[in-house]
Formats: structure tokens, C-alpha cells, sequence
């Protein structure tokens, strides 16, 4: 639920085998066509300065991944069905050895 003249910012989105996720980013601006709602994509410009921070919170603590299932390689297509499903609540981690 927005209001009248909110802005819905996207991150992400569900993938179609075509153009990926803008298919969600289409429909949520056709959505929003007549009203004074805006739709706006965000996608992550990454640099040396903000990884370097970004490793410091992690090794000092300050923030945690949430990971909520990992699975050996040999379990690969059952991690790629569940995370298929849309229920992820967290991180899906595939350990390789």
C-alpha cells in the first residue's frame, strides 16, 4: 500500500527468461500510470571505497548475512529449486568442498 503520491523504489525483482527483472519493473510502472505514484529502479554502483567499508562491519561484527540454508554441491538442484520458489527468507549458500 502506497500513498496517493509515494514513491515505490525497486531492488531487484523476480527474473523472467527474457529481459530479467525489468518484466516486474514494466508492470510496476504501468501500475502506476494516471497516478502520481512513481516507480523507480535502483541498481548498486559498486566502488573500492564503499567494499573496503562494507568489509570492515562484517569483520568487526557490526552486521551479519543472514544465512538461512546452506547445502553441499552435491544437493545444487535441490538449493536452485527452493530458492525458485520465492520463500527465501535469507541467503542461499552452496558450499563447495
Amino acid at each position: 500500500m502506497l500513498k496517493p503520491d509515494a514513491t515505490a523504489v525497486i531492488v531487484g525483482g523476480p527474473r523472467t527468461p527474457l529481459i530479467g527483472p525489468l518484466s516486474h519493473v514494466i508492470g510496476m510502472k504501468l501500475a502506476s500510470l494516471g497516478s502520481k505514484r512513481k516507480v523507480l529502479f535502483f541498481v548498486a554502483k559498486f566502488n573500492r571505497e564503499d567494499m573496503t567499508a562494507l568489509k570492515d562491519l562484517l569483520e568487526t561484527g557490526k552486521i551479519k548475512p543472514l544465512v538461512e540454508r546452506t547445502y553441499p554441491l552435491t544437493q545444487i538442484a535441490n538449493a536452485m529449486r527452493y530458492l525458485g520458489t520465492g520463500h527465501a527468507q535469507g541467503k542461499i549458500v552452496v558450499m563447495m568442498g
